[in-house]
């Protein structure tokens, strides 16, 4: 018995002096326990009085469950952070943009994206529901049913009809043989003596059933177009009318100097569907419009094909290409030419 009352007591005498600190007072520890903090489980609280106690709590002066000190440590972080961020950015930008030229693209021709081979683009473009579709379709007797292709084409030429004095002082005159200089372009013509059945008086063909589709050539900064200027040059892939047409023009006659443009349906049936073609005003772009320096008041020039009698309530496929001895044409890739179906009820 005396055994056992020295370990109970060594027992609780042990207990005490962990509950006490060193001078005999208590450590906190056993105030917790006398308070049952230990063994007891938080309040219970609804869904909103747990939101409002997250929002604000009012003992601990937390707000959304950090204390004042705690948001400005984050704030002053994240402020720091995004500040040399954007620091990074701006020199980063500041570096690239003085490797940059605001008047001609970096990298040239075989060297950029674009590449030195233009190919060919058609107005009007279907509407933009259909933006994947290459099919101009309207049916001649019905006004509201072309109405939408002749807005389309005024939109288009808006550009070459519009007057400005300060841009049509660098503007020229030109033919075979007067080119531009110094810095000047050559003025794009489409008023009606230029083009003739393809002018927006004539409704563009569409009301009489016999549509006009405008090309143009793509710009490349730099490109400058080799003709083909010898009879003995012409690619044997190149239609027999065109070949005959430059064959008559002289060797030695600067109206050699042409981007010449070939249209015709893509399979026999369409051949036979297209019927005649007129190319206005001429059959090609001249190469005084090239090379493309970005230059001021620079337009590219425009080519109407105007389908005199395409058979009506056919789908016909025709394919455009432009010829120069550097231009290749690839129809997969639709380099040097555009593909489009024409349809007319």
């Amino acid at each position: 018995m005396t055994h056992e009352r020295k370990h109970v007591k060594a027992t609780e005498k042990t207990e005490m002096s962990y509950l006490l600190d060193k001078n005999g007072k208590s450590n906190g520890m056993a105030d917790k326990n006398k308070q049952g903090e230990y063994y007891s489980r938080p309040a219970k609280m609804g869904k909103w009085e747990g939101f409002k106690h997250f929002l604000w709590n009012s003992e601990t002066s937390e707000l959304l469950g950090r204390t004042g000190g705690s948001w400005a440590k984050i704030l002053l972080f994240y402020v720091l952070f995004y500040a040399a961020l954007a620091g990074f950015f701006a020199a980063i930008f500041a570096v690239f943009y003085q490797t940059l030229d605001a008047n001609k693209p970096k990298w040239l021709l075989d060297n950029g994206l674009i590449g030195s081979n233009p190919g060919l683009g058609f107005r009007p473009m279907p509407p933009e529901s259909n933006v994947e579709s290459t099919l101009v379709w309207f049916e001649a007797s019905k006004e509201s049913n072309i109405e939408y292709w002749i807005s389309a084409l005024d939109e288009f030429l808006e550009v070459y009809k519009k007057e400005d004095r300060e841009v049509e002082k660098n503007r020229m005159e030109c033919n075979a043989q007067n080119h531009p200089k110094d810095g000047k372009v050559c003025r794009v013509d489409v008023s009606p003596n230029a083009f003739g059945a393809c002018t927006k008086e004539n409704q563009y063909g569409y009301a009489k059933a016999s549509p006009c589709i405008f090309l143009k050539l793509n710009k490349i900064y730099g490109w400058n177009p080799e003709y083909f200027n010898r009879s003995s040059e012409l690619p044997s892939k190149m239609p027999e009318d065109l070949q005959e047409q430059i064959k008559g023009i002289p060797e030695d006659d600067k109206n050699h100097e042409m981007i010449w443009v070939s249209c015709e349906g893509e399979n026999p049936a369409d051949i036979e569907n297209l019927g005649p073609i007129n190319y206005i005003p001429k059959r090609g772009f001249p190469g005084y419009y090239f090379p493309f320096m970005n230059q001021k008041g620079y337009l590219p020039p425009v080519l109407a094909i105007n389908f005199e009698r395409p058979k009506t309530g056919v789908l016909i496929n025709i394919e455009c290409k432009a010829w120069a001895r550097n231009i290749m044409h690839d129809r997969a890739e639709r380099r040097g030419s555009v593909h489009f179906e024409l349809m007319v009820d």
